[in-house]
């Protein structure tokens, strides 16, 4: 059976990662979670003193300590693929709103998006492939078969976000909540490398008023329609 590689871009929030791991699971493909990798070295950052308090980032201390960090995936007990940084699960901590407020300041630096994309093209390189975040399909693996732009209403999205963090135990108001994630999309859109933006090629899944289900029904017709042809 043909092989395929399927971007997954779009807003901060917008199930990127729930889709991309559906998509994955139906079709037997490896996910890849990139914007996970940019949270943990975010976190790296935030441990290290390398973003400093009033939300600058100490740039030559990020340069010498890019090459002792590694950001890798690996299956835990469950089946489940958890982000390591550098040997350790933090899985659980960079889901922290704490990492959420700093993932696009650093994300934004050239030096850490060349390490990053660099590594994610290497595993794209395989195809079998479903990776989520915000320049996949237009820097990361540019000839993908499949892209996909997802979108939602803001609101929707920060009322989905805010459930999630209160699930997760996180105290923090829905207006912290939208306010992130107005942020996080004008970083992430006018960010000067690789900003997010939809690909020319890519078909737009607004999931604002549809159910979780009818997303990826319409999501693996399309991937059916690439493997197919």
């Amino acid at each position: 059976m043909k092989k395929i590689s399927i971007a997954i871009d779009g807003h901060s929030s917008c199930g990127k990662s729930t889709l991309a791991k559906q998509m994955a699971k139906g079709l037997n493909y490896t996910y890849v979670d990139t914007g996970a990798m940019y949270r943990a070295i975010a976190l790296f950052c935030m441990q290290n003193d390398i973003i400093i308090i009033d939300g600058q980032v100490d740039l030559n201390k990020l340069e010498n300590s890019l090459n002792n960090i590694n950001v890798e995936f690996k299956l835990n007990s469950s089946g489940n693929r958890e982000t390591m940084l550098n040997g350790v699960s933090v899985e659980s901590e960079i889901r922290d709103p704490k990492v959420s407020n700093c993932v696009s300041l650093i994300g934004q630096e050239k030096i850490v998006r060349v390490k990053l994309v660099d590594l994610q093209k290497k595993m794209a390189s395989q195809k079998a492939v479903v990776m989520d975040g915000r320049d996949i399909g237009t820097v990361v693996i540019p000839d993908a078969e499949l892209k996909i732009f997802l979108t939602a209403d803001v609101d929707v999205r920060t009322n989905r976000r805010y459930l999630e963090l209160q699930e997760a135990g996180h105290q923090i108001s829905k207006e912290e909540v939208r306010d992130n994630l107005v942020s996080r999309d004008e970083i992430d859109s006018t960010r000067v490398e690789s900003p997010l933006k939809q690909a020319d090629d890519a078909i737009v899944i607004d999931n604002s008023n549809i159910t979780r289900e009818e997303q990826l029904a319409k999501a693996m017709e399309l991937a059916r329609q690439q493997i197919d042809s």
